[in-house]
């Protein structure tokens, strides 16, 4: 008992026992060799398939039994985390992009939990759209059955990758349960003046005589489906008002430090504050000019300065001037309207020569009373400022590419910086291209020698005194177009009566549920206008004939609220229980591509925005995501032809070395990773990799091949390495337990410790401080299984340099499962139910290295490392005598005060 004694004479036991790691009955039983537990083994090989099956039958058994359900009046004193993914459209089959965003939503929702948060980690799914009624129309599948069925399909694919999602809180977009919601959010934002309908231009199919997504515009201006050549039309849209909360939406972006940089760039970019100046340019009215009611054109410009630069004004072909003039259609005008109208706003913008078109309207200068020419342009766009600009071709790109073109007067009025200051004359004659910068004003009357801003500060000032215009800052972002005429979507709770008019269908009567005698055609717009039973109604005000609004809404708005009724989905009486969202909101951790850092995440936040103004604050602040991580896309190895570019299957690929040649041609091919698609033949199917490695190994890959904002390049080479290391740790914990049945279980016996097994507990809980800040601070999940496979490798060299027997061989793999677990949820959870079972007196139990009377390993706390442990370090301590150097000697740390001092 003497060795026992020592134990707990040591100040280090005395601090563990005093903790509530350790009860006092375990002090009795601890010997250096005593045998402590029950004889455990792993199965002799690594045999996944039966493991994770196994694993994630039991916990589906624990989910149906334990149900999550969260209290309006939680008591919990846990602090909340809410990590959330964004939930996928379900097409059918998960791809490497729902592997890689799901894995990482796991590892974080699984360790955060250990740390001892109350976790919410919910999945649903995004189901309306697109793909849905395309399978209705080619297959004669109804969309609701189609897109059950692969609910079905793609739930099962999660659960084979030992995802842990609360699916209790499941919610699926195409519910009516859930968009009945949706449609109260509309008649809401109706209510207060934020819905609204007005014609619009939309991208038209004149052969199927249906309305186009930007995105089935193929690169030609033509319809992805029938190839004819699509119009721009107008027809009546409804609209959410998204610019009401655009300077607050600006705004707070500069609060959001948790969301990566470029995210925040691209949203202020869409939303484009510009400050500058709207001046109204009197139309001049002659026996020469066409005949028009308008006074005045009013130009929005960033650019006061450039006022004297000013050679022409363009307008829009959708400005109400271009409408005046075109009630005489000439044939040439109907002609460029025609031409314009085939154009997307892209087009029109990238054009190289743009398109105009002479109104023989002429404005007068503001300032000095000029005659200057009126233009149509194409590349003058409704929407933005007021539909008109002022062109001055000397100091803008497209100004210039179109005065060039219609030989109009190109006027000098900004000098460069450090540039000698030319007269006008000077300045024409060396005009060639524009300068966009700023600089000193020239050629502009009493403002020359002004610095830019100086000079548009005063023409505001004048055109305020003159009553001839005023500051104005502008948005780029334009209202939230929401109409789309398809039959999968949530039908607008709208009702259109010949005496009432537009008419909110009452909130007593949601959902307005789509009617499923109906036969989706591509044909005609609006699949919901020709059911007639559904269509015709009474109008809630007069009951009246009246009929209901055939457009469904726009998908992104099914989106833009799912994370606020996550922690309450199944309330039937208000879209959400504030108390719970109040609760649970912000969310901690939001993960997706970067792909939807613009639409998806600006409607959000627009929406959140709307019901945090509202009088009760539903919602507890105004943004929703506190922590944005933007994964990166996954790319494939492919194969393609160097000459035509086509893809090559790589089945039909032949490789040598570091070359790939084709099969049939023999011809070198060109090798590059790219985004997978089907139509690179470069894509991997999870499900293939999981029956062939298993989900803990998909998983680690995916992990470790790249940080999570870097395009990740899929290589079976990496698949392969993760196994290979697998196994190694599956024959490191099982050597151990062989040891343990013939030895016993060895007590922690620190008074009695080695160097070198000091040395391998310092490697030990230096990774557990290297893998908790890669986990938890930094989201380096990546460099945390580095840390992890480097403390492998330690415990191996150890094993077999004699420690593979020694009680800090068992600390060190009770702390590598823990480590681990989050990231590869079955091996570890194998692993600490044997060392678990091992440690039956549960004599280990240390805030670093778990409970054993809790089995499963994801119940159990994160390791904290032992400060201690980390001070028993060495270094070496150089001794001199009279000046030379006599030796030198491994010191431990602890006397490192000793370094300096002389001793006689």
């Amino acid at each position: 008992m003497q060795a026992c004694g020592a134990y707990f004479r040591h100040p280090l036991r005395a601090v563990c026992l005093a903790s509530p790691f350790v009860s006092a009955p375990k002090r009795l039983t601890l010997t250096k060799w005593s045998v402590l537990s029950r004889y455990v083994h792993l199965a002799p090989e690594y045999n996944f398939s039966e493991l994770e099956a196994r694993w994630q039958q039991q916990w589906r058994r624990e989910s149906d039994t334990n149900k999550k359900v969260l209290s309006s009046e939680s008591n919990s004193s846990k602090d909340k985390y809410y990590a959330l993914a964004q939930f996928p459209y379900p097409s059918g089959s998960l791809h490497m992009g729902h592997v890689r965003v799901y894995t990482i939503s796991d590892c974080i929702a699984r360790l955060e939990t250990m740390r001892g948060k109350e976790v919410l980690h919910p999945m649903g799914w995004d189901a309306f759209g697109l793909p849905a009624e395309n399978a209705a129309i080619e297959r004669g599948i109804a969309p609701a059955e189609w897109t059950k069925s692969n609910v079905a399909h793609m739930r099962r694919q999660l659960d084979s990758l030992g995802f842990r999602f609360d699916w209790d809180h499941e919610l699926s977009t195409c519910d009516p349960s859930y968009y009945r919601w949706t449609q109260w959010l509309f008649l809401k934002l109706h209510e207060k003046g934020l819905a609204y309908r007005k014609q619009a231009y939309v991208n038209w199919d004149p052969v199927d005589q249906t309305v186009l997504a930007n995105e089935q515009v193929d690169g030609n201006g033509r319809s992805w489906r029938s190839g004819a050549v699509v119009e721009r039309k107008l027809l009546p849209q409804w609209f959410f008002k998204i610019t009401a909360f655009a300077e607050s939406l600006n705004e707070e972006l500069d609060r959001l430090n948790q969301w990566p940089e470029l995210v925040r760039s691209l949203q202020r970019q869409w939303i484009g504050r510009s400050r500058g100046a709207l001046i109204d340019f009197e139309l001049i009215q002659d026996a020469t000019s066409p005949t028009v009611t308008s006074k005045f054109v009013r130009a929005f410009t960033t650019r006061p300065d450039t006022l004297f630069g000013v050679t022409y004004v363009a307008i829009a072909p959708e400005h109400p001037l271009t409408k005046e003039l075109s009630q005489d259609r000439t044939e040439e005008l109907q002609r460029y309207l025609h031409e314009v109208n085939l154009k997307s706003e892209l087009d029109r913008l990238q054009a190289p020569i743009p398109k105009g078109f002479d109104t023989h309207l002429r404005v007068k200068h503001p300032f000095t009373g000029e005659s200057i020419a009126v233009y149509i342009a194409d590349y003058v766009l409704p929407d933005y400022g007021t539909g008109a600009v002022m062109g001055v071709p000397a100091h803008d790109i497209r100004d210039h590419s179109f005065a060039k073109t219609y030989d109009l007067p190109i006027k000098t009025v900004i000098q460069p910086p450090s540039t000698p200051i030319k007269s006008q004359q000077q300045s024409e004659q060396t005009v060639s291209e524009c300068y966009t910068g700023y600089g000193t004003v020239i050629n502009s009357s009493v403002l020359d020698g002004l610095k830019s801003e100086d000079a548009s500060e005063q023409v505001v000032q004048k055109l305020v005194q003159g009553g001839i215009g005023e500051g104005h800052v502008q948005y780029r972002l334009r209202d939230w177009l929401v109409s789309r005429q398809r039959y999968w979507g949530v039908p607008i709770p709208m009702i259109h009566c010949q005496s009432c008019g537009e008419v909110p269908v009452p909130v007593s009567q949601l959902p307005v549920e789509l009617p499923s005698n109906i036969t989706v055609t591509n044909r005609g717009g609006s699949p919901l206008s020709k059911v007639e039973d559904w269509v015709n109604t009474t109008c809630p005000k007069c009951n009246g004939a009246a009929k209901r609004d055939a457009d469904t809404l726009d998908t992104f708005v099914d989106s833009s609220w799912y994370f606020l009724r996550f922690p309450d989905p199944h309330n039937a009486q208000k879209i959400f229980d504030p108390s719970l969202v109040h609760r649970w909101l912000p969310v901690d951790a939001y993960i997706g591509g970067v792909e939807h850092a613009i639409m998806h995440l600006l409607y959000s936040r627009f929406i959140t925005r709307f019901l945090h103004s509202l009088g009760d604050s539903p919602v507890p602040s105004a943004e929703p995501f506190t922590k944005l991580i933007t994964q990166g896309m996954v790319h494939g190895k492919t194969y393609k032809e160097k000459v035509t570019g086509k893809y090559v299957k790589n089945s039909n690929v032949r490789l040598e070395g570091n070359k790939a040649f084709d099969i049939e041609s023999g011809s070198e091919l060109e090798m590059t990773f790219e985004k997978m698609s089907k139509s690179k033949h470069n894509g991997v199917d999870p499900m293939d990799l999981i029956r062939e490695f298993g989900s803990d190994t998909t998983r680690l890959t995916i992990l470790f091949k790249a940080p999570i904002d870097f395009v990740l390049e899929w290589d079976i080479h990496d698949v392969q390495g993760q196994f290979r290391w697998m196994k190694r740790l599956w024959s490191l914990v099982n050597d151990f337990l062989f040891h343990v049945e013939q030895h016993g279980l060895p007590a922690p016996n620190y008074d009695a410790i080695s160097r070198e097994e000091q040395k391998l507990r310092v490697s030990i809980h230096q990774s557990i401080q290297a893998v908790t800040q890669a986990l938890g601070r930094d989201r380096t999940l990546n460099t945390a299984i580095a840390s992890l496979m480097k403390l492998s490798n330690t415990l191996q060299e150890a094993a077999s340099e004699g420690l593979g027997k020694s009680f800090v061989m068992f600390e060190g793999l009770r702390v590598l499962t823990l480590l681990l677990s989050p990231m590869a949820p079955h091996i570890t959870a194998e692993f600490w139910k044997a060392l678990a079972e091992t440690d039956s007196k549960n004599i280990y139990r240390f805030k670093w290295c778990g409970d054993s009377s809790v089995t499963d390993v994801h119940q159990q706390a994160w390791p904290e490392a032992d400060e201690t442990a980390l001070k028993w370090d060495t270094f070496n301590l150089v001794v001199q005598f009279n000046g030379k150097m006599a030796g030198v000697m491994e010191v431990p740390a602890e006397y490192e005060d000793i370094r300096s001092e002389e001793h006689t």
